[in-house]
């Protein structure tokens, strides 16, 4: 029985047996002592999404310390509301910032970003979505249609599952409810390229 700890692109957090090509965590533990998920979904502001391997650390999954989630890929992640973890992912995190600085004209920390993020990803305990033309999105974002997620990808809509994506038909629509946060759409307009699963291309 795989463990509740994959996150989609509507922020959930779901078990799937699919493996997912990043890790990250909500700033903290909110797993119980029986490895399971108790009522709460982030410790702190600061979501992270990481590399599953980083200087040969080895942990045990729902063990001591934070709660460890996964993502099917940096897109996932973002949509999410997570960014990258200026720890194991350093050199994509200064990208993600300088696009960030690039695109709102502020150099923040990463407390900062936090903060901001927080603020669009949620609305209360539920996730928060935009209003937004589709046109104008840029290459990564996601958005919802009938309760699915997909992802732009070029001129091409991707449609998310936990083991990867599927192409799937333009919806004849001039905009969208969108799943990604709108500091991150604004740091994927300036330049900033995630990491997609394999299924994507």
């Amino acid at each position: 029985m795989p463990f509740q700890n994959r996150i989609d692109p509507f922020g959930e957090i779901t078990a799937s047996a699919a493996r997912g090509a990043f890790m990250g965590n909500r700033g903290g533990r909110i797993h119980r002592d029986d490895r399971a998920l108790g009522a709460r979904r982030w410790a702190s502001r600061q979501w992270i999404c990481c590399r599953l391997d980083f200087k040969g650390r080895q942990r045990s999954v729902f063990g001591a310390g934070y709660t460890e989630l996964f993502f099917l890929d940096e897109v996932t992640a973002l949509a999410a509301g997570h960014r990258p973890c200026f720890e194991c992912r350093r050199e994509d995190a200064n990208v993600f910032a300088a696009n960030w600085e690039r695109a709102t004209g502020s150099r923040l920390r990463a407390p900062e970003m936090d903060l901001v993020l927080h603020a669009e990803r949620l609305e209360g305990r539920r996730k928060r979505t935009h209003r937004l033309p589709l046109d104008a999105l840029p290459d990564g974002a996601m958005i919802a249609l009938d309760g699915h997620a997909f992802a732009l990808r070029g001129s091409k809509l991707l449609r998310w599952t936990p083991e990867g994506y599927s192409q799937a038909p333009c919806p004849h629509t001039d905009d969208a409810e969108v799943l990604t946060p709108p500091s991150i759409l604004a740091v994927l307009g300036a330049g900033y390229r995630p990491h997609w699963h394999q299924s994507a291309d």
